[in-house]
């Protein structure tokens, strides 16, 4: 630090500004990030040696695009799993001024503008992250409620702020983990916007898309109406996640089970989230069926009717038909009459050979209709056992949650006595560096004394 200080005495406020600003600039190009348990560790790349990482054994370690990718996604790691702890600890729905919240979408907009292709407009060159979002809609029918939702929002002008705006709903819908899990699977639309050796076309994008189903237990409540998100500078604040590495083994095992038992929950919330929606769907379709039934029960009601109606016709076509040839025998000497007679029988017969065929439909009908009842009782039937199954298990998976949410609150007790521990500590560095300070103004103030009677001296060895 001894380069960074100004030579002068009385430094002016500007060059204590530059100073200030060079001591907390973290150049990630000179530096590799790494993720030492669970604090963010940056090391030069000139003493990183030469052997590669396990993590990194398919890839050169010399490569910065690789070096890049890495980082980003140790990044959305200590993002991800500081926004879930620190909420968890909080205990309320999380708002937009939520620090560790507005940290994660600066990270997850710069994995999404990772190796963007530029595209050339009669303004110049254009990267942006909303034509791989706008992707899902096409993808996933029920992501277009999103996309239109932000295409109605007031005061949205650019693609950077529309892709911000769908970030933050997509959270809020907790169904950020599913929509990147479809556009990631489909490498070859993603071609069109992405580089190939960009973040979301290697495996890192899908380890991002895998930690992203976590935060499926965080309520946010973001209103976006006011906000500028055209114009917002997206910086990453390396400060929330720089932390001393001598952490003890015994707060790593804690976290580890914490994290193991954050697993388990968010994974039987998911199944829950499942099964409810294919109970939903049972449900509905039940309800359907019992529509159709009812309305096949009212019109074989109208069937039958139309039968007896169709019936009675006949019988009284017969009836009429009996009577017209008894009054043919009775008046057999008029033959104009007999001819008449014979005419209007003619129709009758027709007629009635029309109804007896009109009946024979309607009897084929009504027996169609019984066998396709019997086939919709069968089917209801088995539905119905179907969600009586579904139904015990979703009561065991509840007893499960009751279980993990217990787990979780005596961790989250454990969590709070290390917190303590923690915070105990820090008063005990900021007291020490208390007294460094102390010791430091002491010396300055020998050194300018020292100064002042070197000068003495040499006035006076001058006055000699």
């Amino acid at each position: 630090m001894s380069d960074l200080t100004p030579q002068s005495e009385t430094p002016t406020p500007t060059t204590d500004k530059i100073t200030q600003a060079a001591r907390e600039t973290i150049y990630l190009c000179n530096f590799r990030v790494s993720v030492d348990g669970e604090w963010l560790c940056l090391r030069e790349l000139n003493d990183i040696s030469l052997t590669p990482d396990p993590e990194l054994d398919h890839e050169d370690p010399k490569d910065p695009i690789a070096i890049e990718r890495l980082n980003l996604m140790n990044m959305a790691k200590l993002s991800i799993k500081g926004l879930i702890e620190s909420a968890l600890n909080l205990g309320r729905t999380l708002d937009s001024d939520y620090a560790p919240l507005q940290q994660f979408f600066v990270v997850m907009e710069h994995c999404l503008k990772h190796g963007l292709k530029s595209k050339k407009t009669f303004l110049g060159q254009n990267k942006s992250f909303w034509g791989p979002l706008e992707l899902v809609e096409k993808l996933t029918p029920e992501a277009g409620e999103i996309t239109a939702s932000v295409k109605d929002l007031p005061g949205l002008r650019t693609p950077l702020g529309r892709g911000r705006a769908w970030l933050r709903l997509a959270l809020m819908q907790k169904k950020l983990s599913d929509y990147m899990k479809t556009i990631i699977n489909r490498k070859d639309l993603l071609s069109e916007f992405y580089e190939p050796n960009a973040l979301m076309m290697e495996e890192e994008g899908a380890v991002i898309a895998g930690l992203l189903v976590g935060l499926n237990v965080i309520d946010a409540n973001l209103c976006m109406k006011g906000e500028d998100l055209d114009s917002q500078v997206g910086v990453i604040d390396f400060s929330m996640y720089l932390k001393d590495g001598g952490h003890s083994s015994k707060s790593a095992e804690g976290d580890g089970q914490i994290t193991a038992i954050l697993d388990q929950k968010n994974y039987v919330e998911e199944l829950n989230r499942h099964l409810s929606a294919s109970v939903n769907n049972l449900q509905a379709k039940v309800d359907a069926l019992e529509k159709s039934n009812t309305k096949l029960t009212e019109e074989l009601a109208v069937a039958n009717n139309r039968i007896i109606t169709l019936q009675e016709d006949v019988e009284r076509v017969k009836e009429e038909t009996s009577f017209q040839q008894e009054s043919r025998k009775a008046s057999s000497a008029d033959g104009q009459v007999l001819g008449e007679t014979r005419k209007q029988l003619k129709e009758e017969t027709q007629l009635r050979l029309d109804v007896e065929r009109e009946l024979e439909v309607q009897i084929g009908m009504k027996q169609e209709m019984e066998l396709s009842m019997k086939m919709l009782e069968k089917d209801i039937c088995e539905k119905q056992d179907a969600l009586v199954e579904l139904r015990q298990q979703l009561e065991d998976l509840r007893a499960i949650n009751q279980q993990l949410s217990h787990k979780s609150q005596s961790a989250d007790a454990s969590s709070k006595q290390k917190s303590e521990a923690i915070a105990r500590l820090e008063e005990k560095i900021s007291q020490m560096s208390g007294t460094v300070k102390q010791l430091e103004n002491s010396d300055k103030d020998l050194v300018k004394q020292a100064r002042t009677l070197s000068a003495a001296a040499g006035k006076l060895l001058q006055q000699q």
